[in-house]
C-alpha cells in the first residue's frame, strides 16, 4: 500500500519554514523514521522573491476585461529587468468572505476586519422612498486584488489570456493523432514548474496533501486562481506523480488503480482540511489541459469556476466510469475541444482541411455572399471536424428591427 502523508493540517502560517516541510515531505517519500538523517536535500534553493517589481509594470495593452469575473488581463513588460521579455498581469478583486461582513456581537469583543466599520467610507448616490444607492470604501484589509504574474511570458500564455473568437473542435482519434499529438509534442508550454513541486523544488509550503507512490501518488496544492483564503471560491489542482501521461486520450485500463486513488484522495484531504465532502466537490479533468501533465481540478459544486463548461471539463467519475466499460475508450472516442483564434493547432487542423467553416456574412440584416464561393470551393464532402464560431461578446451583436427577423433567418453561422 502505498503511503499517503497529509501536510499542513492547519493553514501555513508565513514564518514556518518551507524547508521544514520539505524535510517532512522528504522523509515519508524516502521511509526516514523520526531520529534518522535525512537524505541530502536538493542544492537549488526555493526561490521566494521574484526579480521583478510589480509596481514597475509597464501596460502594453489589456488582453481582456471579464466584467462578470471582475478580472483582467493586461500584456506589458517590466523595464527595468528586460527590454525584450514580455509578462501577464492578472488582477482579480476579491470575492466577498462571510467574516467580512460579520458585526460584533458585544461590547468589547475582538474586532476583526469588517466591511461594516468605522473605517468604511459611505458616498451616497441616491435616496428614494426605501431604496438607496451607495457607493462603499471598506478597510484597506478588505481591499485587496489577488495578482498573478506570468513572466516571462511566451506567445501561447498570451493566446490563453486574451479575449479572442473561439471555435469548438470535434476531435476524431485520427484527428488527434495526424494534428494535435504533433502539436502539443512540439508546441506545449515548459512543465518546469510542474517538477519543482513533484521534487519540493518549490511551493512547498503550499501542499495540502500528498500520496509519495511513484504510480498512484500525487500532489494537491492550491491553483493560482485561488487566494488560498476563502473557502467559497476554494479551487485545488491534483498533480500526478507519473510523468508519461498528458491528457485523456493518454489514459486506459492500467491507470484505474491511479485514477481511483486520486478521487479517494482527493475527497479524505479537503474534508479533513476544509470540511467538504465528496458530493459538496467537483473533481474533472480539462480537455485540451492548459499544460500536458496529467492533472485534476476541485472546486465546490456551488461555486462557479473557470473551465467547467461541458466542451472542455470531463468529471473523474464519469472518466472511471467510461474505462471500466471499455479499457481504451478515450483512445476510441471523438473528444470536442475549443481552439483560439489565431491559434497554431486551428491553423494545422485549417490547413489539412479537418474543419469546414462557412460563416454567413450579415450586414443590417441582408445576407452577403461574396465568400460563398470560396467556401464552397474549400469545402470537403464529409468534413471530420467541424468549427463553430462562437461569439466572443453576444451583448455587442447588433440586433436588427423586428420586421427583419421574420423575414431572414437569425442563424448567421452555417456548417454541413
Amino acid at each position: 500500500m502505498p503511503e499517503n502523508t497529509e501536510l499542513n493540517a492547519e493553514p501555513t502560517t508565513v514564518e514556518e519554514s518551507a524547508a521544514k516541510i520539505a524535510e517532512k515531505v522528504t522523509g515519508v517519500e524516502n521511509g526516514t523514521a523520526a531520529g534518522e538523517s535525512p537524505p541530502v536535500a536538493s542544492s537549488e534553493a526555493e526561490v521566494t522573491h521574484p526579480s521583478y517589481e510589480l509596481s514597475k509594470f509597464k501596460l502594453t495593452r489589456i488582453l481582456q476585461n471579464n466584467t462578470m469575473r471582475k478580472t483582467i488581463a493586461l500584456l506589458g513588460s517590466f523595464p527595468d529587468v528586460s527590454t525584450v521579455d514580455v509578462a501577464v498581469v492578472l488582477l482579480e478583486k476579491q470575492a466577498f468572505k462571510e467574516r467580512d461582513v460579520q458585526t460584533a456581537s458585544e461590547e468589547g469583543a475582538t474586532e476583526t476586519p469588517s466591511i461594516f466599520s468605522a473605517a468604511l467610507q459611505v458616498h451616497t448616490e441616491f435616496i428614494n422612498n426605501i431604496y438607496g444607492s451607495f457607493r462603499c470604501i471598506p478597510s484597506t484589509e478588505l481591499n485587496g486584488i489577488k495578482t498573478t504574474v506570468v513572466y516571462p511570458a511566451t506567445e501561447k500564455h498570451i493566446e490563453k489570456y486574451s479575449l479572442t473568437q473561439k471555435y469548438l473542435i470535434t476531435e476524431t482519434p485520427a484527428l488527434y493523432e495526424q494534428l494535435t499529438l504533433p502539436y502539443i509534442t512540439n508546441s506545449q508550454f515548459s512543465l518546469d514548474w510542474v517538477y519543482n513541486i513533484l521534487e519540493h523544488r518549490q511551493e512547498t509550503d503550499r501542499i495540502v496533501y500528498e500520496d509519495s507512490d511513484p504510480e498512484t501518488g500525487f500532489i494537491l496544492l492550491p491553483d493560482l486562481k485561488w487566494d488560498g483564503k476563502t473557502l467559497e471560491t476554494l479551487y485545488l489542482l491534483a498533480i500526478t506523480r507519473k510523468r508519461d501521461i498528458k491528457s485523456l486520450r493518454d489514459l486506459n485500463s492500467t491507470h484505474l488503480p491511479l485514477l481511483r486513488n486520486l478521487r479517494a484522495g482527493i475527497a479524505e484531504a479537503i474534508e479533513k482540511r476544509y470540511g467538504l465532502c465528496a458530493s459538496q466537490l467537483r473533481i474533472y479533468f480539462h480537455y485540451q489541459p492548459s499544460f500536458y501533465h496529467l492533472h485534476a481540478h476541485i472546486n465546490p459544486v456551488r461555486g462557479d469556476a473557470p473551465g467547467i463548461w461541458c466542451e472542455k471539463s470531463h468529471m473523474l467519475d464519469i472518466v472511471i466510469s467510461n474505462i471500466e466499460l471499455m479499457s481504451d475508450y478515450y483512445q476510441r472516442v471523438t473528444l470536442p475541444f475549443v481552439l483560439f483564434e489565431d491559434s497554431k493547432l486551428l491553423d494545422a487542423y485549417e490547413a489539412q482541411k479537418a474543419v469546414q467553416k462557412c460563416a454567413k456574412i450579415v450586414e443590417n440584416g441582408i445576407e452577403k455572399n461574396e465568400d460563398k464561393e470560396q467556401c464552397n470551393a474549400d469545402a470537403v464532402d464529409e468534413p471530420q471536424a467541424k468549427k463553430l464560431k462562437l461569439a466572443a461578446d453576444e451583448a455587442n451583436a447588433e440586433e436588427p428591427p423586428e420586421r427583419k427577423l421574420k423575414e431572414t433567418p437569425t442563424i448567421e453561422v452555417a456548417v454541413e
